[in-house]
């Protein structure tokens, strides 16, 4: 029999600063945690490889998903706005252990991505004064590393400052976005243009609506992009993350989370139809590994190649600070409920910022980071490129069970409304496993030792990276099984219990509430 104590009240406060964030700043930590200048630099030529220019599609269809999941963590926030995110909800509907891999999911991705994120800051910072020096991989780490600990040092001074921060971050690199926008639509809209490169010629080509529309491409080339597309959406769950130190805490991170994947649409089809417009896709395709870039030197004037440069710097840079964010929260809720040790729940009470939590995040990054760079360099395997692939698998298994999570934990309501069906099941079930098939397929197509990036031990990088990490979680959880049986003897809430998502009172029972006889 399991004992069953009702509690009122929802979320109990960790310490954080509450109420310092409202709904223009939690929509800026969303945005900017997608570094959506970088991402594009990253991702459009990859797209635009499979799909040529069809990309504009595939920047829509990877919207989908995304979309189902924010509907999610819209859902799921109302009922416990807890910073732990997933690790919280997945508790509520699977129970702990499902909850502490969902949670340590998160931790990964954050973690995997990071040295991507410091690395692009230093290459682009150098990249601004000279290309030459952009090629020094001891220069642009060592800045690279200097940029991760500035931006732990933001995250640590307070949540205020890293919201101006962000603000100025984003705004710079959306700016110059635009204008690039502009510049290609005009430029390709007009005479167009022609450039050799190469002994390569490539046009310009007219913005058709057709390139909206999935006709002409096979469905493998369609999910190969989508797998590099939705990497791009990845990071506005940072919003959520911020939950309880956000206005209204129920309510304006779920609407910021939504509000955040609907502007990432706007920005990625504006940009990638301007990128494929301006010299063509077989240009974008050709220069794969930095197309904005290419694309600036070859058809912008001097100065537009500078701004782009500061763009992505500016992008990497914000994303590099916004991605401490969730990972350092899903570790305090994680000590804060006890399912790991209680120094990750320490809070600086000058600050109101985890500082443990967050410095331990830190350090790991520049570890991790140091790590990347020495395999890569005393390798045949380009380990820091298969990161960036590998942060995909935890990505979408974080993601996949929270939009599972919705289903499970308002399986009571699901038939209630037509509303209740589609925004709490049919949507986040859609997403979940969309995401969790990209999960699989990454995982089938990675075990092949030719996948990209080399191997390891005779294995493909990107599955021994994506799934290494995830896996070790596995014998921490058990750990902390054995150190920590309080927490995992907690149980899934009650159905019964558990209170309709579309009124104004969701509020669920503080985490724990229900517990097995004896513990």
């Amino acid at each position: 029999m399991a004992e069953t104590l009702v509690v009122e009240g929802g979320v109990a406060s960790k310490g954080l600063k509450g109420g310092s964030l409202g709904l223009v700043a939690v929509i800026v930590i969303g945005v900017a945690s997608t570094a959506p200048g970088y991402s594009l630099a990253a991702s459009i030529g990859f797209v635009t490889g499979e799909v040529g220019s069809k990309a504009p599609f595939i920047m829509l269809f990877a919207f989908v998903p995304m979309a189902c999941i924010a509907a999610a963590f819209y859902y799921l926030n109302k009922a416990d706005p807890d910073c732990g995110t997933n690790f919280t909800w997945g508790v509520r509907a699977f129970g702990p252990k499902a909850g502490w891999i969902a949670g340590w999911g998160c931790i990964v991705a954050d973690l995997v991505i990071m040295p991507n994120l410091a690395g692009v800051s230093g290459q682009y910072l150098v990249l601004l004064f000279s290309e030459t020096a952009a090629d020094n991989i001891y220069l642009t780490t060592f800045i690279g590393i200097l940029f991760i600990i500035a931006m732990t040092w933001i995250c640590w001074k307070g949540i205020e400052l890293s919201a101006r921060s962000q603000v100025l971050l984003l705004g710079t690199e959306l700016i110059v976005l635009a204008i690039f926008a502009v510049i290609a639509f005009s430029k390709a809209l007009g005479n167009g243009i022609e450039r050799t490169v190469d002994g390569v010629t490539y046009k310009s080509v007219k913005p058709s609506l057709s390139w909206m529309s999935p006709s002409g491409v096979n469905s493998s080339a369609i999910i190969a992009g989508l797998v590099v597309a939705v990497f791009i959406y990845w990071g506005w769950d940072t919003c959520v993350s911020v939950n309880e130190e956000a206005k209204d805490s129920a309510k304006t991170p779920g609407r910021a989370a939504v509000l955040s994947t609907v502007i990432l649409l706007a920005i990625y089809l504006v940009t990638s139809y301007g990128s494929v417009a301006l010299l063509g896709p077989e240009f974008v395709t050709d220069n794969a590994d930095e197309a904005i870039y290419a694309l600036g030197k070859v058809a912008l004037p001097t100065v537009m190649v500078k701004l782009l440069v500061i763009a992505v710097l500016t992008s990497a840079a914000a994303s590099c600070q916004t991605t401490i964010l969730p990972a350092t929260r899903t570790m305090l809720s994680m000590g804060s409920h006890g399912a790991a040790p209680a120094k990750l729940a320490r809070i600086d009470p000058k600050r109101l910022t985890p500082d443990f939590s967050t410095w331990l995040f830190g350090i790991g990054s520049i570890v991790w980071y140091l790590m990347l760079v020495v395999v890569s360099h005393n390798t045949d395997t380009d380990a820091y490129s298969a990161s960036i692939a590998a942060v995909g698998m935890a990505i979408a298994v974080y993601y996949g069970l929270s939009g599972i999570s919705c289903i499970v934990y308002f399986r009571r309501f699901l038939f209630k409304s037509v509303k209740n069906f589609v925004m709490i099941g049919f949507l986040p079930g859609f997403g979940g496993v969309i995401l969790l098939y990209v999960f699989f397929k990454t995982v089938w197509d990675a075990r092949n030792a030719d996948y990209g990036y080399g191997t390891l031990f005779g294995i493909g990088t990107v599955l021994l990276i994506g799934t290494m990490l995830l896996v070790l979680g596995l014998p921490l959880m058990f750990w902390c099984a054995a150190k920590f049986p309080k927490f995992f003897g907690y149980l899934p809430d009650p159905p019964e219990l558990v209170k309709d998502p579309n009124s104004d009172d969701t509020l669920a029972a503080p985490l724990g509430t229900y517990t097995k006889a004896g513990k």
